[in-house]
């Protein structure tokens, strides 16, 4: 986990240092600086959305939800991947309770297929019985397609999307992306697709298992997968709107 952060950096280390080694977090990060360890931001160049189209748009259903259990909203969106061949784009749905991707694909193209491959892996792992899942995305023509549509209402899913394009509507999603490239993909040469998809597998594996979430009370993805209730949170981001005031 190369580009984990201070705080879950310090989170993981603690335990194993001796008491005259003991550090806080001030310190910590006043040591990472100093030697050039902070972890830096990358900008987005590549357009994935494509939502001026005909296809029926569906309200956004998760407003003022907060899930207390895994396989209530799954969230899902799309971000690119630079290759030494060009660009490849991943497709991703996680779990908005625990943060577990439950699916992810890499294609060569933006077309929809790419998308239901990451869906169909998402449900294959689904407990059978589930009742009352809501599958989240922006209005991308991918998530609006017929043939995207016709999966989630023959498993019983029910359909939410964003509705002015503002990214906080799917914050969940947009984090998870950013996560995997900042922390592992943008400091890779990766040379193809099939080799993205290689180190992809591996990545997902170490981002359930193994990486702590500040929101997550820094449990990993994989754990709280299996837990319920409120998880206390080691941060907090708010804004407003006319009407309510939203935390992530």
């Amino acid at each position: 986990m190369p580009k984990l952060g201070g705080r879950k950096l310090l989170e993981v280390i603690q335990p194993r240092l001796p008491p005259e080694l003991s550090i806080g977090r001030d310190s910590f990060f006043d040591f990472l600086r100093r030697h050039g360890l902070l972890v830096g931001k990358r900008r987005s160049r590549v357009k994935t959305t494509y939502s001026n189209h005909w296809l029926r748009k569906y309200p956004n259903l998760i407003k003022e939800f907060i899930p207390t259990r895994a396989n209530q909203v799954w969230v899902s969106d799309i971000t690119y991947i630079e290759t030494v061949a060009g660009f490849v784009y991943l497709n991703l749905i996680t779990d908005a309770y625990s943060r577990k991707i439950v699916g992810w694909a890499i294609g060569a193209t933006l077309e929809a297929k790419y998308t239901i491959e990451a869906l169909r892996m998402a449900l294959k792992q689904l407990p059978k019985r589930t009742e009352g899942l809501i599958h989240h995305s922006d209005r991308g023509v991918q998530y609006c397609c017929g043939e995207y549509v016709k999966v989630l209402n023959k498993n019983h899913v029910q359909i939410s999307m964003t509705e002015n394009g503002d990214p906080r509507e799917n914050a969940i999603a947009e984090r998870v992306n950013g996560i995997l490239k900042d922390e592992w993909l943008n400091q890779m040469r990766l040379k193809s697709i099939e080799h993205a998809i290689t180190e992809l597998k591996r990545i997902v594996q170490i981002y359930n298992s193994c990486r702590p979430h500040a929101s997550l009370d820094m449990k990993t993805p994989e754990y709280a997968h299996g837990q319920s209730g409120v998880f206390k949170k080691h941060w907090k981001t708010y804004y407003k709107t006319a009407q309510t005031a939203v935390s992530y």
